[in-house]
């Protein structure tokens, strides 16, 4: 029975690996902004086989409440084996290229949150010397397309940052793992026509899953995003700039 913090609980790949946990048994203390949303997945959870659910409604946008989230689930569940941050957003490119402000909230929502969730909940797991934190990166991260560099640079960025946490906290057997999810048929994505290489987020969930039992480092979900990935970074920046990708 592990001890998990959901960080973004009411987004639909958190949900999903969260019913996967509840019929392991394990405790779960689940953040995320909507009261409502929010109760109705802790519900669902109960009925599923969760031994313990508590539950927190917070603004993730609020810097000032991340080191409560954490010290508030550390409490609840009398420490931490497991973390997973969840959260995040896919806004609309040209209007933060119109925008900064809207650009701006952009990073702090997919990179600047996670940096200032991140850093109490390395400080903690660093003492503890175990524990594994899971966190949801995106493809969009590994190489700038016109279509969203916004979000993209968010996210690669959230990747450079725990590549270098995975780093820093390997020698004290705590597991940092990326996971780059491809398309996923979720909320966020609805305004996205839906092709082939879409995938339901339970897909993603039962990966996220076996990355943190084979404590994986970074994990492309569905595999094959791997290797499209891997054609993409290769393609020459004269070829690429001249794509409408």
């Amino acid at each position: 029975m592990r001890k998990i913090l959901l960080i973004g609980a009411t987004s639909a790949i958190a949900q999903e690996t969260a019913k996967i946990w509840a019929v392991k048994g394990d405790e779960m203390f689940l953040v995320a902004r909507n009261a409502e949303n929010l109760s109705a997945v802790a519900g669902d959870l109960r009925v599923r086989g969760a031994s313990k659910v508590v539950t927190m409604t917070a603004e993730l946008l609020d810097f000032e409440l991340h080191q409560q989230i954490v010290t508030s689930a550390i409490a609840a569940l009398s420490g931490l084996d497991l973390v997973l941050l969840a959260h995040g957003t896919l806004g609309t490119q040209k209007l933060g290229e119109a925008d900064y402000a809207i650009a701006e909230r952009e990073y702090r929502t997919n990179f600047l949150s996670f940096v200032s969730l991140l850093t109490p909940i390395a400080n903690y797991f660093e003492k503890e010397r175990r524990g594994t934190i899971v966190v949801i990166s995106s493809v969009a991260g590994d190489r700038g397309r016109q279509s969203n560099y916004i979000y993209g640079s968010a996210k690669g960025a959230l990747s450079l940052f725990l590549q270098g946490l995975r780093n820093r906290l390997f020698l004290c057997g705590v597991a940092v793992i990326t996971v780059k999810p491809g398309f996923v048929d979720t909320p966020m994505t609805a305004h996205i026509k839906k092709g082939p290489l879409f995938v339901d987020p339970g897909v993603v969930a039962r990966g996220i899953e076996r990355a943190i039992q084979r404590r994986q480092d970074v994990v492309y979900l569905p595999w094959f995003w791997r290797f499209l990935m891997l054609v993409i970074r290769c393609m020459p920046e004269t070829i690429f700039k001249r794509m409408k990708l």
